[in-house]
């Protein structure tokens, strides 16, 4: 495993900028695959330093304090610096409205990169490995998020600081978990096991224990398989990106900078041959979602008239007129309704700012606190199983109905969990489930309202349809006598592992 190791390490240094004779900083946890990365590091010969850095994020108590002895300790031994932080990444969280494991991956990898711009390190190299890679990919098929996502993680890629770009390596990618484990072993190497690993309720975890064992019965050679795939995938990926590079000044334009919107020349565009996937990059910066995308598919080749037609995606709006397509930056503090539908207006509703919400008027993308949400209507029997990945809910579009108001949760709220009989207050409900302040500040919830004249005013406590990604209530459930279906996606997003 050494020998492959300096190889695939002496690639990957040529592959950085001015990395001669200049250290390399090593991201070390104390878990097994970092602890790995270290010790191969310290036997290689192909490069001219290391140095250490560790984060305790202090979320694991004794265990946290446990990990930084261990790398401390380790990094004694072999003469290596060592740079150590403490991070209070709870409050870091709260105050940006973020997830733990959010919070502890912007802090560590901004920290990173400042140590190597401070230090003069020629990059930051980080533990992860083909089933991390491999994780990865599943996660963002199920996600939705395009060729590029399931081309997995890059062996070079960069981290911003300070105006500058660090470069970020994974010398382990192409290493298999258990390749890293034989290595740990037969060296006995010292490392520690976070307890977390083991539990199921993170969606990385559920892919891992329990998806990963099932394609392994498969085929036991999967994780390389997928990783090969993953390879072809990235160089369709560099194709695709040359396509566009080749064709976008011709059809997109800005009249002043791309953050404040775009042009589209509709007759450029329809001249390529593969324009969806233009339309498509162009739109993607601006958060203009598959429900969107696919209307404006259907109104440029399906549609009488193509002008007169408004799509809403967070910040922008996006109108159609006879020629060309325009995507400007909306002057709102709130986020209003959108309902797109081919042949349609959308109506946006201006709401009250002291409880904002969003009006959900009809299929279409929408954006509220923070989270992207589609909402589509399907037939019943177009679905093949009513099992849907997290996220995703399942609802009789006859009883739900349109429209529906999408809503933070009040104090008051209540509903039927899907198989109780008995009504819960919301705020129960999420001490079940363990929420903590950030995820009860995040949680949205679907309102029925009993009539559409109490849309605006005082918003009273209501009988709530959903909360949005997690449960839906047991009166809205599909049974055998339903024959529409309204699916419900809350869209999440990741930066690295």
């Amino acid at each position: 495993m050494q020998a492959r190791f300096d190889s695939i390490l002496s690639g990957l240094l040529e592959r950085v900028p001015d990395s001669a004779g200049k250290p390399v900083l090593l991201a070390v946890s104390g878990g097994i695959d970092s602890m790995c990365m270290a010790e191969l590091f310290s036997k290689s010969l192909v490069f001219q330093g290391f140095a250490v850095a560790h984060c305790n994020f202090h979320l694991r108590g004794e265990e946290s304090d446990s990990d930084e002895e261990l790398v401390r300790g380790w990094a004694e031994s072999r003469g290596a610096r060592l740079f150590h932080k403490d991070f209070d990444t709870k409050a870091y969280s709260e105050e940006k409205g973020i997830s733990i494991e959010m919070a502890a991956r912007e802090l560590r990898y901004r920290w990173f990169a400042e140590i190597a711009v401070d230090n003069g390190f020629c990059c930051v190299a980080v533990a992860h490995n083909a089933n991390d890679n491999a994780e990865t990919l599943i996660l963002n098929l199920l996600r939705g998020t395009g060729i590029r996502g399931i081309a997995g993680m890059d062996e070079v890629g960069t981290v911003p600081c300070q105006g500058v770009q660090v470069p970020l390596i994974r010398p382990l990618l192409h290493f298999t978990r258990h390749q890293i484990e034989g290595f740990v072993f037969s060296h006995r190497i010292a490392y520690h096991d976070d307890r977390t690993n083991a539990e199921t309720e993170y969606r990385r975890n559920k892919i891992r224990h329990l998806v990963f064992p099932v394609f392994g019965a498969i085929n036991p050679s999967f994780v390389k398989t997928l990783g090969r795939e993953m390879g072809y995938f990235s160089q369709v990926c560099d194709v695709a990106d040359d396509y566009w590079q080749e064709h976008k000044d011709s059809i997109l334009s800005h009249e002043t900078s791309a953050v404040d919107g775009c042009r589209i020349d509709l007759k450029a565009l329809m001249s390529v041959r593969h324009w969806k996937y233009m339309l498509y990059r162009a739109l993607e910066p601006y958060g203009f979602g598959s429900s969107s995308l696919e209307s404006l598919y259907h109104i440029l080749t399906d549609s009488d008239t193509i002008g007169g037609k408004t799509f809403v995606s967070g910040g922008y709006e996006l109108f159609t007129s006879t020629g060309r397509l325009e995507v400007r930056k909306r002057d709102v503090s709130l986020t209003d309704a959108a309902a797109v539908f081919p042949g349609r207006h959308i109506v946006a509703d201006s709401l009250s700012a002291a409880e904002p919400l969003v009006i959900v008027r009809g299929p279409g993308d929408y954006f509220f606190n923070g989270t992207s949400f589609s909402v589509r209507i399907c037939r019943r029997d177009d679905l093949d199983t009513l099992r849907q990945p997290e996220g995703i809910m399942i609802l009789d579009a006859d009883k739900a109905g349109f429209p529906l108001i999408l809503r933070r949760w009040l104090p008051g709220d209540w509903f039927k969990p899907l198989g109780m009989k008995g009504r819960k207050k919301l705020s129960d409900f999420f001490t079940d489930l363990k929420y903590g302040k950030v995820e009860k500040d995040k949680a949205v919830v679907l309102v029925k309202p009993p009539a559409a004249d109490e849309f605006h005013g005082d918003m009273p406590e209501h009988h709530v349809a959903a909360v949005a990604g997690v449960r839906i209530d047991d009166s809205m459930k599909v049974t055998e006598n339903t024959r529409n279906v309204m699916v419900v996606a809350k869209e999440h997003s990741d930066y690295g592992k």
